[in-house]
């Protein structure tokens, strides 16, 4: 089944009269029918749904336990021509002498197993040790339901036999609020779906609670967790319910139904199982916890509809720019987070060292500005003078009016001292005794000026040259490593795609962006503009965060402008960092990496052709330059994707891209 690893799960929340089965069946198969059109391959109800949670003593009612008895056998078969995925439902079930308040799983029209309530609530408004007794007082493993001999017991999981990760375990209610829940350990044993049958009712502050131990759980158990409550048709006495449902995956909100609905409620996302699958590979501890608390789980084996293909109407938000929040609010405390993080960690190792004079190169685009405002900040938080900053812009034959401009105003109005110095006589003498004739021009027959102008004319078909902008880099670098505590200023996309000139702007004393993706670095420019500078600086960082992203190596034109644009060679910066962030953090293969873009609404602006082009740019870049990245300086790592070779990524430098790429 090719899914990519995408589920489709629900949480349903059906209309309810409390102690009509029939009703509450109806309602049940109704909402079954809405989850059959969405295919959706997992749903669960609430608790005690098919007779509700509030019978009280009617749940010692033999007339109430049969009728949910046969409510549920009536629930299945019904179900088998109307839905074709797996619900789980709730009620009340008689198991030997005992009753006992149960989660029935039911599929292709078979109950596949019963999973009892483990830790009953009996304190304040809940009474269920009243009516229930607790999974702990099972005799037997299985129950006889409809003539058939159904598994029955709290070391259930049930998994798919023919969708990879599909497996799924079920607690109820109270066992989410337990110190150990069930669900841990069966998350522990392969369950990647958790499910919850609840019937929580509503008091001042309790969603956010709830809220919490899903997303929590779901963090803790690397998994997704279902939860669904009882609605307002379960109000009764002194207790509303708001029929709360919650679709959480590894700590992040998927779905949440809107509470207090009066009508039925059916919560719909895709849940990424491939995602999950990666994060306990990779994390180990998550084995050793494993093996510290042993379970003997049984398997319950079923298979999912073989026609349901690929969700192409895929019911999940895919972020065009996964390293920026979408929230003005969360962006905002994202950057002052982030700008902290970097401080931090600069002040940390230039306090370590004595507080050196620092040296950073300016070149009026978005790396080098960020690396200002750090080393600025972090002065200002050592209490150091600003002075003590060295910021020096080194114009060369491919530097911009422009760029030239702001790198003066930006260190002029920030109070640093501000040099400039330029190389163009450096770089000339160094080809000269290399004997390298830039573009074929005679370095012997033109003056330092007539070169500039030569280079400036100089067709379209013959602006490249490896030689003369590795030595313009090299030779600035240099400048800056002799001039003091050199702070890089290269962010995550860069040293991702080898974009760097090697032992250049690729190596510094620390680097503050290391880990910060370029679509971010924008973002954070703009955030310190309005938030941490105002004036000049404000209007001169704005303007840097417009200007055209130009690694300024090559010759200008004959208008001074830069005829060197970054992006032509890279690739889009937004999908470069779409790239990255899905191949680096979740491991994501090539196919599933395009069917996510087209689904985070590229292809309106990129043709399949251009997003399938561009993602093998990056694959071929990313293979061909591990060797930059294996020798990186010391730099933090300020979120979910590093590339250091003393952190996150470990790395062959002469690995082949042959696979991804061929899978493109």
């Amino acid at each position: 089944m090719d899914r990519f690893g995408f589920a489709r799960v629900a949480v349903a929340c059906p209309r309810l009269k409390v102690a009509d089965v029939g009703f509450n069946s109806a309602e049940t198969l109704d909402l079954l029918g809405r989850a059959e059109d969405a295919r959706v391959d997992l749903v669960a109800f609430p608790e005690c749904g098919l007779t509700g949670y509030t019978c009280g003593d009617l749940f010692h009612h033999s007339t109430l336990l049969d009728a949910a008895r046969e409510g549920l056998l009536k629930l299945a078969e019904s179900s088998k021509s109307s839905y074709s995925g797996v619900a789980v439902v709730g009620l009340p079930l008689v198991v030997g002498d005992s009753v006992y308040n149960v989660a029935a799983i039911i599929h292709a029209g078979r109950i596949l197993g019963v999973v009892p309530k483990s830790y009953l609530p009996n304190y304040k408004e809940f009474y269920e040790a009243r009516h229930f007794a607790p999974a702990r007082n099972a005799i037997g493993r299985d129950v006889e339901l409809g003539g058939r001999t159904v598994p029955f017991g709290t070391d259930l999981l049930f998994e798919a036999a023919n969708a990879t990760g599909f497996c799924f375990g079920v607690e109820i209610c109270e066992d989410l609020w337990m110190p150990v829940p069930p669900s841990s350990l069966q998350a522990l044993h392969g369950a990647k779906l958790l499910v919850n049958l609840s019937a929580s009712n509503e008091t001042i502050g309790k969603s956010a609670y709830r809220h919490q131990l899903v997303l929590s759980q779901s963090a803790r158990c690397l998994a997704a967790y279902l939860y669904a409550s009882s609605g307002v048709g379960e109000s009764t006495t002194d207790l509303v319910f708001g029929g709360h449902g919650l679709i959480a995956e590894n700590g992040t909100l998927l779905a949440e139904s809107p509470r207090f609905q009066r009508e039925a409620t059916l919560t719909i996302a895709d849940v990424d199982l491939d995602h999950l699958e990666r994060e306990r590979r990779q994390t180990n501890s998550f084995a050793d916890n494993r093996a510290i608390h042993r379970s003997d789980f049984r398997i319950v084996p079923f298979e999912l509809a073989s026609d349901r293909s690929r969700p192409d109407d895929l019911l999940r938000r895919v972020d065009q720019h996964p390293f920026v929040p979408q929230q003005a609010e969360m962006l905002r405390v994202r950057c002052e987070e982030i700008f902290a993080t970097q401080v931090a960690g600069l002040a940390k190792r230039i306090e370590h060292i004595g507080v050196p004079t620092l040296s950073i190169g300016i070149s009026g685009g978005l790396d080098s500005t960020l690396g200002l405002l750090v080393a600025v900040k972090t002065l200002d938080l050592l209490k150091v003078t600003r002075k003590k900053l060295r910021a020096i812009t080194m114009p060369g034959f491919g530097t911009t009016d422009r760029t030239l401009a702001n790198s003066r105003k930006l260190m002029d109005a920030l109070g640093v001292a501000a040099e400039e110095i330029d190389i163009r006589s450096q770089c000339v003498a160094q080809w000269k005794a290399l004997g390298h004739s830039p573009f074929g021009l005679d370095l012997q027959s033109h003056s330092l000026e007539s070169f500039g102008e030569a280079l400036k004319r100089l067709p379209s078909e013959n602006r490249s040259d490896l030689a003369f902008e590795n030595v313009q880099a090299r030779v600035r670098t240099s400048m800056l490593m002799n001039a003091g505590f050199a702070i890089g200023t290269g962010d995550l996309s860069e040293l991702a795609l080898g974009w760097c000139t090697y032992n250049a702007d690729h190596m510094s004393m620390y680097n503050p962006n290391a880990s910060i993706p370029k679509t971010l670095v924008a973002f954070l420019v703009r955030w310190a503009a309005n938030a941490e500078f105002d004036g000049a600086a404000r209007a001169t960082l704005l303007d840097i965060a417009e200007t055209v992203i130009s690694p300024e190596l090559l010759p200008v034109g004959v208008d001074g402008q830069s005829l060197q644009s970054t992006e032509a060679s890279t690739g889009p910066y937004e999908l470069v960092d779409f790239f990255l962030y899905h191949f680096l953090r979740w491991g994501t293969p090539p196919e599933k990496i395009l069917f996510l873009a087209s689904k985070a609404a590229f292809d309106r602006d990129y043709s399949p052709d251009e997003l399938r082009r561009w993602l093998k740019v990056f694959l071929q870049k990313f293979f061909a330059n591990q060797f930059k990245r294996s020798c990186l300086p010391d730099g933090p790592k300020v979120g979910s994707v590093s590339l250091s070779p003393r952190g996150d990524w470990r790395m062959p430098s002469d690995a082949m891209a042959k696979a991804w790429l061929e899978a493109i």
